[in-house]
């Protein structure tokens, strides 16, 4: 799998520890920063990240922050990201299984790295149900962002 990481400052240490675990699993990793422990704007790192998981450059992305509320929130500004701000790893499953989310948040000052790796684990090893019910909300999902573009 090809996977988008970004983080500010609050979480780089966990960005860090997430690539290493993913590159070791065999994935491919496309690191949109940050690269050091300098303050920085989530902002800046999330969206290029999110866009490249929407263009379909990268095949899920996951994106970080100190609570990882702000960069849940950049991600899901993207149209076509499903992103889903996790803090357990049962949620994780969820979340691919009934939302089919492309895009993970994690709090890198609210999670710690051995949960984050955990909840990383299990996000990614789950996959979308299939079930009409799951698909139809997707599919309203879809809609609204599409009604939300035409307001621009």
């Amino acid at each position: 799998m090809k996977i988008a990481l970004a983080c500010d400052h609050g979480a780089f240490e966990h960005k860090e520890a997430i690539k290493l675990h993913l590159l070791k699993k065999g994935h491919q990793v496309q690191d949109f920063g940050t690269h050091s422990e300098e303050s920085m704007d989530y902002p800046d790192t999330v969206y290029p990240a999110s866009c490249s998981v929407a263009d379909t450059s990268n095949d899920f992305g996951i994106v970080l922050c100190g609570t990882g509320i702000g960069a849940s929130i950049v991600a899901n500004k993207v149209k076509g990201v499903r992103c889903a701000l996790v803090y357990d790893p049962k949620v994780a499953e969820i979340t691919r299984m009934h939302n089919d989310t492309n895009v993970l948040a994690l709090g890198g000052r609210l999670t710690s790295v051995a949960v984050a790796l955990e909840i990383v684990d299990k996000w990614l090893g789950s996959s979308f149900s299939q079930e009409e019910r799951h698909k139809n909300r997707i599919d309203k999902i879809c809609r609204i962002e599409e009604t939300e573009n035409d307001h621009e």
